[in-house]
């Protein structure tokens, strides 16, 4: 699937081991208190290089964490695998390149905190506690008043200026 204006970029959910929540499962992407939006931002620049990465990067979390029902658990490896506790990446392989999601779970969203090409056999505590940072942000911001709520990703987000 191309990214579009027309279609921002698809998300799906990740349910918790512990929770059973009805309902389906909401992508946003973590965006931080100027606005911006990592994970959407690094996947505008990865489309403009390599569109097809982009895409494909699209179809796997339109197919395996967007929409899903609130209590089912998260894809299996090699699709996904726990990081740390709750820290979950999601796998994406595209050509000889590899691409890691991560993310995690707040009730039927699942906020992509924070988006790389590995490079080595073992994620980096960098990007593990750049993701940390991001969902301490996220669960403080969530939790002020007022508050701003996440921008929707996938189906349900608005229209976006960015073309292939």
């Amino acid at each position: 699937m191309a990214r579009s204006p027309e279609r921002s970029w698809p998300v799906r959910l990740l349910a918790s081991y512990a929770d059973s929540v009805p309902g389906r499962t909401q992508a946003v992407y973590y965006r931080d208190n100027a606005g911006r939006e990592p994970v959407n931002a690094f996947l505008d620049e990865l489309a403009l290089s390599n569109p097809q990465a982009a895409a494909k990067i699209d179809d796997y979390v339109e197919q395996y964490l967007n929409g899903n029902d609130g209590s089912a658990p998260p894809p299996e490896h090699p699709i996904s695998s726990q990081v740390d506790g709750e820290l979950r990446e999601l796998r994406v392989r595209f050509a000889k390149t590899r691409y890691r999601i991560l993310y995690r779970r707040s009730g039927l969203l699942v906020v992509l905190l924070h988006i790389f090409e590995k490079n080595t056999d073992k994620l980096s505590a960098r990007d593990r506690e750049l993701a940390v940072r991001r969902w301490v942000d996220f669960k403080a911001r969530m939790g002020a008043e007022p508050r701003r709520p996440p921008r929707a990703a996938g189906r349900d987000a608005p229209p976006r200026s960015r073309e292939l």
